[in-house]
């Protein structure tokens, strides 16, 4: 046993558990651990700019890569409820982060102390566990917990709350006898596989319906794997995207009232038998339930128990992690092989619908219409990029227009999608995946929220290409509003006093200007025709100087995209814009690319 600090003992115990990079800012009440680890030195630290940014970040990262856990660090008081936004968003998604906060000496925890804020109670309802630790010997076992916890079952964020005196008291331990404690999954059994292969040999139109749960579960090989066993066309959830790759045969397209495609749409309507394996049935995939669930059967697998059930009954439902359902169902399909029925023909028709009902892309005009720009993205990045996005009609376009071929390519704050999340994420997913090719995709809104952390990826040198589709306006809100019959507060234009004359003067605030100060590169598109070398050229900066890479793309003003409230009721509005009252009354069709290299 050696004598040492506390926060001695947590340096030792992230590098055991594998958890070595960190994101955050240190303070006064965190300083203990920040010397921990500098004295250690086995953990890297990449210095945010907002603790909430830190802990998107950290988010970002665990995503990446299977295994990888994020950590977020801050002070006592504002840094911990800053966090509770990106523990939020990891919650939601299943995503294991961790957060450390320093917190007020015990003592003076209930005496209103500077900074002193029960961020353990706050953090409860987003954490799979929150606490504050009172002693020291706790420490060691604490964090043991926390690491088990968060890979078991379904993964999940902790915070852990450490007193400044909690810090630095001395403790006996040793790192040479610390293991890791193993994570307990639910596993289906070989009975649960063959009740699902009987609902399947019953079925004419089976469909699976691929959630995140299956990227979670690095178990996108046995996906394939099982589908081309039974020949079963896929369906990828927003959170599952890239589990089947968007160019097989049998991968059937998204579905949903938001983020779809029309023949993945199509397909599902004419299903019969839908096997769900880690997915949550969320409102945006299913729209209206009576349309959704109508003419067929459901079978719902998910590592959770209380997600069976919860949106609606299934007609058999599995606890099970999708990697070791994936493995049942694998082995009692090889079992039954040549006995199951030939869905041959059905999953050439779902293929057939992959090249019909297509929505147009191929746009012209100037200023931009948003489809042009997903289409010269899929032509400039090619199969191995990963995007990074979360909300918006950005988000919502990229989702039905964008190509996604491998499981973690496709990095979306799915259920919380808060604004702002992209950035730092993207930080956090390049840090994840060193010398890849990582591209964000935001509005301009989503983009200001956190605009700041541009100078984290200047100052780290963490390279990746952040595309912002700006139409000056929170156009998710304005659709959203159409119903109201109103266009109120939803508008970022104004005349920037500061303009150097480009036609996107009317647009507000000058990204480029900004990303420039932040110590990043950034280039300007207003041609349609330029969009493409807009591209290549963010390509070319990104790799010569090792920092973010702006590219702002103008757009129209408003464009309403395809959405509706059930899967057979899609509006797919007009494809001419509206053009509001305060928009510019003309663009110049010559494009800018505002860089200098």
């Amino acid at each position: 046993m050696t004598r040492m600090r506390a926060v001695d003992a947590v340096a030792l115990i992230l590098e055991k558990e594998g958890a070595t990079e960190t994101f955050g800012l240190p303070g006064a009440a965190i300083n203990p651990l920040y010397s921990a680890m500098r004295a250690h030195g086995g953990i890297r630290h990449t210095l945010a700019r907002h603790v909430e940014g830190a802990s998107h970040m950290a988010d970002g990262f665990t995503r990446a890569a299977a295994g990888n856990i994020g950590v977020c660090l801050g002070t006592s008081g504002p840094a911990g409820t800053d966090m509770i936004t990106g523990l939020y968003a990891a919650a939601a998604d299943s995503q294991p982060i961790l957060c450390i906060t320093g917190q007020a000496p015990v003592a003076v925890l209930d005496k209103e102390d500077f900074q002193a804020v029960d961020i353990a109670s706050i953090a409860k309802p987003v954490t799979k566990m929150a606490k504050t630790v009172l002693e020291a010997g706790q420490v060691p076992g604490v964090f043991q917990a926390a690491f088990q916890l968060m890979r078991s079952a379904r993964p999940g964020p902790v915070l852990i709350d450490l007193p400044l005196d909690v810090q630095q008291t001395e403790i006996d331990f040793d790192i040479d006898t610390y293991e890791p404690l193993a994570p307990s999954k639910p596993a289906a059994t070989s009975a649960q596989a063959e009740k699902i292969l009987d609902l399947i040999a019953e079925a004419k139109h089976p469909l699976i319906i691929a959630g995140g749960g299956i990227i979670n579960a690095d178990a996108a090989d046995r996906l394939v794997e099982f589908a081309e066993l039974t020949s079963i066309p896929v369906s990828p959830t927003l959170m599952g995207w890239g589990a089947i790759p968007d160019n097989h045969d049998l991968q059937a397209g998204m579905v949903g009232i938001q983020t779809h495609v029309r023949y993945g749409n199509a397909s599902f309507l004419d299903s019969d038998l839908v096997i769900g394996i880690g997915n949550r049935w969320a409102n945006r995939h299913t729209g209206d339930l009576g349309v959704y669930r109508n003419g067929r059967k459901f079978v719902h697998i998910d590592i959770e128990p209380t997600q069976i059930g919860r949106v609606f009954a299934p007609d058999y439902g599995v606890v099970s992690d999708a990697g070791a359902a994936l493995d049942a169902l694998l082995s009692a399909a090889r079992g039954r092989a040549g006995s199951l029925p030939d869905f041959t023909d059905w999953a050439g028709e779902c293929t057939a619908r992959k090249s019909t009902e297509h929505r147009k892309t191929n746009f012209t005009e100037v200023p931009i219409k948003p489809q042009r720009v997903y289409q010269e993205m899929n032509a400039a990045f090619g199969e191995d990029v990963t995007y990074v996005s979360t909300i918006g009609l950005s988000q919502i376009a990229g989702a039905q227009m964008l190509h996604v071929y491998r499981p973690r390519h496709w990095i979306n704050a799915g259920q919380a999608g808060p604004l702002g999340w992209t950035g730092p994420a993207a930080l956090g997913v390049a840090k994840g995946k060193p010398g890849e090719t990582v591209v964000a995709l935001s509005g301009d809104y989503d983009f200001q929220f956190m605009i700041e952390e541009l100078a984290v990826g200047a100052q780290h040198q963490i390279p990746y290409v952040h595309v912002v589709v700006n139409n000056s306006y929170l156009g998710l809100i304005r659709q959203s509003q159409r119903g109201f019959e109103m266009d109120y507060e939803v508008s970022l234009a104004f005349e920037n006093i500061n303009s150097s004359g480009s036609a996107s003067s009317g647009y507000g605030v000058d990204h480029v200007a900004v990303a420039l100060g932040l110590g990043c590169k950034a280039v300007r598109v207003e041609d349609p025709e330029l969009i493409g070398e807009g591209l290549r050229v963010a390509k070319e900066l990104m790799s010569e100087h090792q920092v973010p890479v702006v590219v702002e793309v103008i757009l129209e003003r408003v464009t309403n995209i395809s959405m509706g409230t059930a899967l057979d009721a899609i509006n797919e509005f007009e494809t001419l814009a509206q053009t509001p009252a305060d928009a510019p009354t003309a663009l110049t069709p010559m494009g800018e690319l505002a860089a200098a290299k």
